[in-house]
């Protein structure tokens, strides 16, 4: 396969527009919880109370996340209003530059060939898309990783001396995001890649440090407002206990204590456990991946290669979070933007030696698959217009099986973007409006009406992040009963509860009336009672929005 191959020059753009538009849907459909929704909470308390430097959420001074994805969705509410679309839109856009910096970064490393294909690999893999969907902070990580990998590349090849600002820059938005551990991902190729090809003296080269100085200059204003917030403010009781430290947290506790599990905030790991994510996460392009992977330990040779910078972060990374005891699916994204890379050119090695046509076949083989489990979930489920998703997968799987391919590369991506599109219409366009349905906080909110954004608005006994940000105003989450008292005699107001408490309340004389009564379910932990249409109602659970009167009766 030559550098400019005549399919990839003609279908590229139509395929890359093809995945993009796959991933659009997603930002239509409302935030799922809980943390998508607590972040655009966290985001929507910037904007109602202009304050840019302390952070609120879950009803107490936040203390986990830096700011930065929480000042681009503000900034986004600012122009756009809060909603869920606004919420969303700075993400996606990141996620469009990640796909710029994966094209560059391929580009340099390999050829146009590998960088096309590597960006439509990394633009329709699975946890990528859903993380556009379920918006937490990896569509602006990855972005900002791959940004600061470029410049790093450019400051590497004495490029101008502006890609040092650059990677600086792009690397504290990363550290902003997520913290000081990013600078292993963006550092550890590098330190590989010195060390194997004895390139010592780059280790006290002034550009590299020059670099990270920029870098902590860039972070100050995540600094002072961690500073500001917590530490000038001592009595303050954050994680059950007051003198805690914003900066402390930020340097240590938040990463190098989920790490070792020493830390506030802890978690159960398994070594394993980022193995079988991937095969599932990275569909559907995962067995390549793994055949990737395998090339590479045995025919990769040349170990002065400037590609081990990449092939060093994507291991030191991928140990350090197989190693982490705080483990989480979507960790990964920040992966696919080099695992992409690592597919594509395995891909074109299969081409180059005429030896693609069993992954040809194993796609096939997903595509007929990935029908059976959709329509199989269908079935269980009986979600309304079943029978149209079933129509639209096998009209995708009868169409990618009929076409006329030029050649097997062709095959390749063609099946792969059609499995895609199954998946991402089902679910975006069958699945999880089902599921937000059952998103009972989301559903009571959008029962009050905007006229009455003044009045005072709570949760009690069942708190709900969708319903603290689709409410059209503030709300107060109440945890103690003797709160509750005081709340009402507010009244006016409105009150998200249970059954049981909206029954109580109403037996004892409080003039409420039941404004929604919505059915409630953990949507984002799916059990099979749930998606049996027939066990259904056993496990689902009302919880209802009070109206209740300013002239309660006695």
């Amino acid at each position: 396969m030559n550098n400019r191959d005549p399919f990839l020059h003609r279908y590229f753009p139509w395929l890359l527009l093809a995945g993009i538009l796959l991933n659009i849907p997603g930002l239509w459909l409302d935030i799922i919880e809980p943390d998508g929704a607590l972040y655009a909470t966290i985001a929507k308390h910037i904007v109602l109370h202009n304050d840019w430097v302390n952070l609120y959420g879950d009803g107490h001074d936040w203390l986990d996340k830096p700011h930065f994805p929480f000042w681009m969705a503000a900034i986004s509410y600012k122009v756009f209003g809060i909603t869920g679309f606004a919420y969303k839109l700075p993400a996606f856009l990141f996620w469009l530059l990640s796909l710029c910096y994966t094209y560059l970064i391929a580009r340099d490393l390999y050829n146009v060939d590998v960088a096309k294909i590597a960006v439509l690999i990394y633009t329709v893999a699975l946890h990528s898309t859903l993380a556009n969907f379920d918006v937490r902070a990896e569509p602006y990580l990855t972005a900002c990783i791959t940004g600061a990998a470029w410049h790093m590349l450019r400051v590497h090849a004495r490029g101008h001396w502006s890609h040092i600002i650059w990677a600086a820059l792009f690397a504290a938005c990363a550290i902003m995001t997520k913290g000081v551990f990013v600078l292993i991902t963006l550092a550890g190729g590098w330190v590989i890649y010195w060390i194997i090809t004895k390139q010592f003296r780059e280790f006290i080269q002034y550009r590299w440090w020059l670099v990270l100085a920029l870098c902590f200059v860039f972070i100050l204003p995540e600094l002072y407002s961690l500073y500001v917030q917590f530490d000038l403010h001592p009595e303050k009781v954050v994680f059950g206990r007051t003198n805690v430290s914003g900066l402390r947290f930020f340097f240590w506790d938040s990463q190098f204590g989920r790490f070792f599990n020493t830390g506030p905030i802890k978690g159960s790991g398994n070594v394993t456990f980022f193995l079988h994510t991937t095969l599932w996460a990275f569909l559907p392009w995962s067995v390549g991946l793994v055949g990737a992977i395998g090339y590479l330990l045995r025919y990769e040779k040349n170990r002065d290669s400037i590609r081990w910078v990449i092939y060093g972060s994507t291991l030191v990374t991928f140990l350090l979070f197989s190693l982490s005891k705080f483990q989480l699916p979507h960790y990964l994204v920040i992966e696919f933007p080099y695992f992409s890379i690592i597919t594509a050119y395995f891909f074109t090695e299969l081409a180059r030696r005429s030896k693609l046509n069993y992954l040809v076949t194993i796609q096939t083989v997903l595509l007929v698959i990935t029908l059976v489990f959709i329509s199989g979930l269908l079935y269980i489920t009986r979600i309304e217009n079943g029978i149209a998703a079933v129509a639209v997968a096998l009209g995708i799987v009868f169409t990618a099986n009929i076409i006329r391919y030029r050649n097997p590369m062709q095959q390749l991506l063609f099946k792969g973007y059609a499995m895609a599109a199954m998946l991402y219409i089902f679910l975006f366009q069958f699945f999880y409006p089902f599921l937000l349905q059952y998103q009972s906080g989301m559903q009571a909110a959008r029962v009050i009406p905007e006229k009455d954004s003044h009045l005072p608005v709570a949760a009690y006994g069942s708190f709900s992040y969708s319903f603290e940000f689709y409410s059209p105003g503030e709300v107060k989450l109440i945890r103690n009963g003797e709160y509750l008292d005081d709340f009402i005699d507010a009244a006016p107001c409105y009150l998200y509860t249970t059954a049981a408490v909206a029954d109580s309340l109403i037996r004892s004389g409080v003039d409420a009336e039941v404004q929604a009564s919505p059915k409630h379910f953990h949507v984002t932990r799916l059990k099979y009672g749930f998606l049996d249409e027939k066990k259904r109602s056993a496990v689902v659970e009302p919880r209802y929005l009070l109206y209740i009167r300013d002239e309660p009766t006695l």
